[in-house]
């Protein structure tokens, strides 16, 4: 079977690669990948090369396939694997898996298998750890969304709370109480809103800050809470408050916040979070900076007396994983609202190399087509010369300007994607 795979040599180094796959072992799964979100981290990846911890350090050898946010369909399984997987099965994955010890990810460690590629072959440790998943939602891109989503999911769960009775840590938000997201109009952002607004025992008061008035508008066209939904919903223009840390506070009743999060590595950011944080407060680091000496001052004074506290995590466990898919298949989240461009294959080396400058949320990248990056917003222009992006524009229009699966079926089928071989 060939493949082309982009394919990480060293720093800043991604080359389009057409190669043969190897002869398929009776431990191993052979795919055929539909589509990959480009997340940040592959980003951090691509500049960093063998420096970055994930990467290993033999990539101008060994270069490892890019892409960690992939679905795609299963085309043939080897013989260990048949009671359990069947061809033709939509999938996505828990892209890392440790072996012996050793860490090992998809999009940063394998040669053939990652997500920005056509084929790849899931070796032996991904069905062995569970890391294979089925998915039964209507789309592939949601399934490719899965992994980002876990990961908001898996940071909800590592926030805690303390009491001044015993030493236990309460894992979680603080049912019922004030939430704070800086940088909330980005693709994760946008998603750990919507994970709390559907989150029993979650907060009651979202505060979602951004300092793109663009962004804060296509959010709350989003996230109209005409459904009934009773949580409070703030969105808050940074840009507009001299003192943001003041405007924060008189927002909740001139208390600080019991949660924060940070989805921005910036260390203006950081100490704004610390400063809003009410009594035992948690302030969850989300963003994983490429400055590997980023700092910023703690108040140690509140961390003592207020029993402030920090928290920070990097990827999700397999139960994030299913209880993301879960939620997507009960129609519960929307993490649609992180898509705003969508891609083929060959758009993926520009789009991971510059992707911090590129406005908007998630590139999803549909690895068996042939299409520049491309924004939604630019549908309704393109559709005017080009019928597909009409009908696209139609679709998305129909769907509060949001991708979807009609969306998608529209693409694959206008490109003739076989998703049988």
């Amino acid at each position: 079977m060939q493949t082309r795979a982009i394919r990480l040599y060293g720093k800043d180094d991604l080359r389009l690669d057409t190669f043969e796959l190897p002869p398929l072992k009776e431990d191993e799964i052979l795919v055929k990948i539909i589509s990959d979100s480009v997340c940040m981290s592959t980003y951090k990846l691509a500049k960093q090369g063998v420096s970055h911890k994930r990467a290993r350090s033999d990539l101008s050898e060994h270069p490892s396939v890019i892409g960690h946010e992939m679905s795609g369909v299963i085309i043939e399984v080897g013989e260990k694997w048949k009671g359990e997987y069947r061809n033709g099965q939509k999938f996505t994955v828990l892209p890392a898996v440790t072996q012996d010890g050793r860490l090992k990810t998809a999009g940063y460690y394998y040669e053939t298998y990652g997500g920005d590629c056509t084929y790849c072959i899931l070796p032996a440790e991904v069905m062995e750890h569970g890391c294979l998943i089925p998915f039964e939602g209507d789309s592939f891109f949601e399934a490719s969304l899965s992994e980002p989503t876990a990961c908001i999911i898996a940071g909800y769960r590592r926030m805690y709370h303390t009491s001044e009775e015993d030493h236990e840590h309460r894992m979680g938000v603080k049912p019922g109480g004030s939430l704070v997201i800086f940088g909330a109009c980005g693709p994760m952002g946008l998603e750990c809103i919507d994970y709390a607004l559907q989150l029993e025992n979650g907060p009651s008061k979202i505060v979602a800050v951004d300092v793109s008035e663009e962004r804060l508008f296509r959010a709350k066209k989003m996230f109209d809470l005409a459904s009934g939904n009773q949580k409070e919903l703030v969105f808050l223009n940074a840009g507009k408050y001299a003192d943001v840390v003041q405007k924060l506070r008189e927002i909740n009743g001139g208390k600080g916040y019991d949660d924060v999060f940070v989805y921005a590595p910036i260390e203006s950011l950081i100490e704004q979070a610390d400063q809003v944080l009410g009594k035992d407060g948690c302030m969850n680091f989300f963003a994983g900076p490429v400055d590997q000496q980023l700092s910023a001052r703690i108040n140690m004074y509140n961390v003592h007396y207020l029993y402030t506290h920090l928290v920070g995590f990097t990827g999700s466990t397999n139960e994030d994983l299913h209880d993301a898919l879960k939620l997507m298949e009960q129609k519960k989240i929307r993490p649609t609202v992180m898509v705003t461009h969508i891609g083929g294959l060959e758009s993926a080396i520009e789009t991971t190399l510059h992707v911090p400058e590129i406005p908007g949320g998630k590139k999803m990248i549909y690895t068996q087509i042939d299409l520049p990056l491309t924004a939604i917003e630019d549908f309704a222009e393109l559709g005017k010369t080009n019928p597909l992006f009409k009908r696209l524009e139609e679709s998305c229009a129909a769907h509060n300007g949001c991708w979807n699966a009609e969306a998608e079926k529209l693409l694959l089928d206008a490109y003739q994607v076989d998703l049988t071989r």
